[in-house]
């Protein structure tokens, strides 16, 4: 266990200090995936039925009134199922950028260690390209991962708003 505590903080160090900041947004992204994956599985088909029940008990379905209380019914069912879904895509984007970020901070070490030591350097150089590097490679390999889960999400998303059109349906 000590080995792959070792292992992790080296690579933290060699990718810089911005690499802690993709850790975070990582954690948070996986969060998110789990919790909504968790939210469209177990927890919305409890309020569906709660909707659904609700629309099949009124005794009209037809008057102005009925059609607010539909309007209001999807809306609710709506934003229980879109809950964080908008974050996903802006999380995904920024890990990136993050990883851009580590780049420059990396290049700028770099440069430090080529004004004052000369390019003769070749170990310290090292360091300052793995700084740039490693958190681009990490932002952008968390990125392509977490896109498929937020494409599967989307796409729950909208067959079930579909499916739910379908359900409570106005005479």
């Amino acid at each position: 266990m000590n080995e792959i505590v070792f292992e992790f903080m080296s690579f933290m160090d060699r990718g810089g200090p911005v690499l802690w900041p993709i850790l975070g947004l990582t954690i948070v992204l996986a969060w998110l995936i789990v919790e909504r994956f968790w939210h469209f599985q177990f927890e919305f088909p409890k309020h569906l039925a709660t909707a659904q029940a609700d629309w099949q008990a009124r005794p009209e379905r037809s008057s102005w009134y009925a059609h607010l209380r539909r309007r209001q019914l999807l809306s609710e069912l709506d934003c229980h199922m879109a809950a964080n879904l908008k974050v996903l895509p802006a999380l995904i984007a920024l890990l990136p950028m993050f990883g851009l970020l580590g780049t420059v901070t990396g290049m700028i070490s770099v440069f430090d260690v080529m004004a004052n030591l000369g390019s003769g350097n070749p170990r310290a150089m090292a360091d300052g390209v793995s700084a740039a590097t490693i958190p681009t490679m990490s932002g952008m390999v968390i990125a392509l991962l977490a896109l498929p889960f937020a494409t599967r999400l989307e796409h729950l998303y909208k067959r079930n708003m579909h499916d739910i059109m379908e359900l409570i349906v106005e005479e």
